[in-house]
C-alpha cells in the first residue's frame, strides 16, 4: 500500500470517505452485525480503517446497546499514520482502539494476543501484492474465532494511473475464495456488482463474507491446527485426518456406537475401516505415482509390508471399498495390509496428534490380532474385527459437517508436504505442483450405472417397470437416476441407484428429492430393491446391497437386511444433506 500517498492526500479524500456512510457502503453485508454486537464479549477489527467512518458508525452502534454486561472492543489497524491521526479525531470519545500496523504480517495487532468475531477489510485487497495475499490471508485466518467472519469489499475498474499512484493491482472473486477454501473457511455471502458510491462510472465494488466454521465446540479449530500448524515428520496426520473426514463425510452408519468419557462423549469406528481407507488413500500415491511420504530419500511405510501392501501392488485404490470380495492370495494379503496399517495408525499419527499444549492423545486404538484368509468381504462386519477406533464426538462432528471445507486445507497441506522432501524435489516448483494434486484426488465412486441398466433390462425382458418417482410405465427410454443427487454426494452404491422416466430424471436433476417426495415413492423404490438385488437366487448382490446401505446410511446396524429400516436410514440421509449443504429441493 502507497502510505505515502494516503498521507499527502488526507485532506483531500477524509471528506470524499466521511461524505459516504456506513450503510452506503456496507449495506449488503451490515446484517450479520446486530447478531454479533450482541455477543458480550465481541471482538471487531478494521484492517485499513483509514479516517474512521466504518469504526466509528459500530462503536456507536455498540454504545446506542447500553448494555452492563456488553464488553465489545474495537480494533482500528491504518498503515499510514496521517489516516491513523484522522482517524483517531473522527473517533475520539469512542470505544475504538488504534495502531499502527499493515499487512501481511499484522504484528502489532499479532501481538495483542486477541481473536475477532468479525474482521472487515474494506479496499484493502487491491493494495495487496499477488505475492502477499495467501500470507496476508492465512494471518486473517489465524486471528479468527471459530465462527468468525471475514468481510472484504473488493474493488473493480481502476485506471492504469490510479493503480500506479496507489500501488493496487488486479484482484478477482475467484482469487480470493480460492485461497479462503485452502485456509478452511467457505464463502458465506458473494455480493452482485454494487456501483461506486463516488460516482465514478468505471467503478464497481463486489464484497465477500468468509466464514470460520464453527460447531460450537473448538474441534474446527483443533483439526485445523493439526493440519496446517502441527509438525509432520511424514504424512501420516493429515493421512489420518483426511480418512476420518472420508468415513465422517460418506459413511454415517459407520459409528459402531457412543460413549461417554470424562471429556465428552467419543465415537467409536471400526478399526478396519479406518485400516482400509489409509490404504485406499496411500496406493496410488505410492505404487503409481511414486511419491514418498517422508523426508528422507527412502520409499518405504511402516505398514509396506512384504506379506502385505507388496502382494497388492496390481490392485489400484478403487479396489478398497466396501461391497467387494478378495478371495485366495490377495484376501490373505489385505488382512496382512489392513493389519499393518492399522499397527502404523496406532503407532504414529494415534500416538503423536495430541490437544493443544498437552500430552493428551486426541485418537485411541484398541487393535485386535487377526488371522488372514482366504476369502475377505469388505463390509461393516468384517472390518470390525481388527478393533475400535476412537474419536471425540465433537471432532467427528466437526469432520462430518465441514467436510466440503476442511478437505480442501488437508489437501493443500499434504501438497506442501510432499513437495518439501527430498524425494519429490523434481515436485518443488510450483510450475509442477498441480501434479500432486492431482496424485491427492480422492478415487470417487464411478458414476457408472451400467450394471444396473443391465439389471433393469433382465428384469424389464419378463416383468413390467415403472418409474420409482412418477409410477410411469418404462420402456425403451428411461434412465437410471441417483436418488441422492451424485454431485453433492458421490453415491454409486445399489440402493442408491433407481429406475426413472428420462423426462422425470432431466426434471429432477441435482437437486435433492424432499420428504414428500421420497416418500411419495417408498412402495415403488423397495419393490425396485427387492426384485433387481434381493433375488435370494443370488445371494452375493444381496450382500453387497446391505453392506454398501449398512455402511453409508445413518443409523443402521451391520446386519440389518430390512428395506423399512434402510427407506427410514434414507430420510435421515435426505435430511442431513438437506441441512448440511442447503440443496435445493425437488
Amino acid at each position: 500500500m502507497s502510505n505515502d500517498y494516503y498521507n499527502n492526500k488526507v485532506q483531500e479524500i477524509a471528506p470524499q470517505y466521511l461524505s459516504l456512510s456506513f450503510e452506503q457502503v456496507h449495506g449488503n453485508w451490515a446484517h450479520y452485525l446486530p447478531a454479533i454486537l450482541d455477543k458480550p464479549h465481541a471482538t471487531i477489527l478494521d484492517v485499513g480503517a483509514g479516517v474512521g467512518r466504518d469504526v466509528s458508525h459500530i462503536a456507536n452502534l455498540l454504545a446506542k446497546r447500553n448494555q452492563e454486561d456488553n464488553q465489545c472492543r474495537v480494533y482500528a489497524v491504518e498503515p499510514a499514520l496521517q489516516m491513523l491521526q484522522k482517524g483517531q479525531n473522527t473517533t475520539q470519545g469512542q470505544n475504538v482502539h488504534w495502531l499502527q500496523d499493515s499487512l501481511p504480517a499484522l504484528d502489532k495487532t499479532t501481538r495483542l494476543e486477541i481473536s475477532f468475531d468479525l474482521i472487515l477489510l474494506s479496499a484493502v485487497w487491491m493494495h495487496i501484492p499477488v505475492s502477499q495475499r495467501s500470507r496476508s490471508l492465512r494471518k486473517l485466518a489465524n486471528l479468527l474465532k471459530p465462527g468468525g467472519k471475514i468481510v472484504v469489499s473488493l474493488k473493480f475498474g481502476m485506471t492504469a494511473q490510479e493503480q500506479h499512484e496507489r500501488k493496487m493491482f488486479d484482484i478477482s472473486v475467484e482469487e480470493v475464495e480460492a485461497l479462503a477454501q485452502n485456509l478452511g473457511l467457505f464463502s458465506k455471502l458473494e455480493s452482485q456488482n454494487k456501483k461506486d458510491q463516488l460516482g465514478r462510472e468505471d467503478v464497481y465494488w463486489q464484497t465477500l463474507v468468509l466464514q470460520m466454521p464453527d460447531d460450537g465446540t473448538g474441534a474446527f479449530p483443533f483439526i485445523r491446527h493439526v493440519a496446517i500448524n502441527d509438525g509432520k515428520s511424514a504424512t501420516h496426520k493429515l493421512a489420518l485426518l483426511r480418512v476420518l473426514l472420508r468415513i465422517a463425510d460418506g459413511h454415517a452408519g459407520a459409528v459402531l456406537r457412543r460413549e461417554p468419557s470424562a471429556n465428552g462423549d467419543r465415537v467409536i469406528l471400526p478399526l478396519g475401516l479406518v485400516a482400509l481407507y489409509w490404504i485406499h488413500q496411500y496406493k496410488d500415491l505410492i505404487d503409481h505415482h511414486g511419491l514418498f511420504q517422508t523426508p528422507n530419500k527412502s520409499p518405504n511405510m511402516g505398514f509396506m509390508k512384504d506379506n502385505g501392501w507388496n502382494q497388492l501392488t496390481h490392485r489400484t485404490s478403487a479396489d478398497f471399498r466396501i461391497g467387494n470380495l478378495f478371495v485366495g492370495a490377495d484376501a490373505k494379503a489385505l488382512y496382512r495390509a489392513l493389519s499393518a496399517s492399522a499397527q502404523n495408525i496406532k503407532k504414529m499419527p494415534c500416538k503423536y496428534i495430541t490437544l493443544t499444549n498437552s500430552d493428551t492423545r486426541v485418537f485411541e486404538v484398541d487393535a485386535k490380532t487377526v488371522r488372514a484368509k482366504d476369502s475377505l468381504f469388505l463390509d461393516l462386519d468384517s472390518l470390525t474385527k481388527w478393533g475400535e477406533f476412537s474419536l471425540p464426538e465433537t471432532t467427528w462432528l466437526a469432520l462430518n459437517r465441514y467436510a466440503c471445507w476442511i478437505e480442501p486445507v488437508l489437501v493443500s497441506e499434504w501438497v506442501k508436504t510432499m513437495a518439501s522432501y527430498q524425494g519429490n524435489q523434481d515436485f518443488s516448483s510450483s510450475d509442477k505442483q498441480h501434479l500432486l494434486y492431482q496424485a491427492l484426488e480422492w478415487e470417487e465412486p464411478k458414476r457408472s450405472t451400467t450394471g444396473v441398466r443391465q439389471r433393469f433390462d433382465t428384469l424389464a425382458s419378463t416383468q413390467q417397470m415403472h418409474c420409482v418417482w412418477s409410477a410411469k410405465t418404462l420402456k425403451r427410454k428411461y434412465d437410471i437416476d441417483h436418488s441422492m443427487p451424485f454431485s453433492r454426494w458421490p453415491n454409486n452404491d445399489l440402493w442408491n441407484l433407481v429406475p426413472s422416466d428420462s423426462q422425470i430424471n432431466n426434471n429432477k436433476r441435482d437437486k435433492l428429492p424432499s420428504e414428500k417426495t421420497l416418500n411419495a415413492a417408498k412402495e415403488r423404490m423397495q419393490h425396485w430393491w427387492a426384485s433387481a438385488w434381493l433375488n435370494e437366487n443370488n445371494l452375493n448382490q444381496k450382500q453387497r446391497f446391505f453392506a454398501e446401505a449398512n455402511i453409508a446410511l445413518p443409523g443402521l446396524s451391520a446386519q440389518n437386511d430390512s428395506i423399512d429400516d434402510l427407506f427410514e436410514a434414507l430420510l435421515l440421509q435426505r435430511g442431513r444433506l438437506k441441512g448440511m449443504q442447503q440443496l435445493s429441493e425437488w
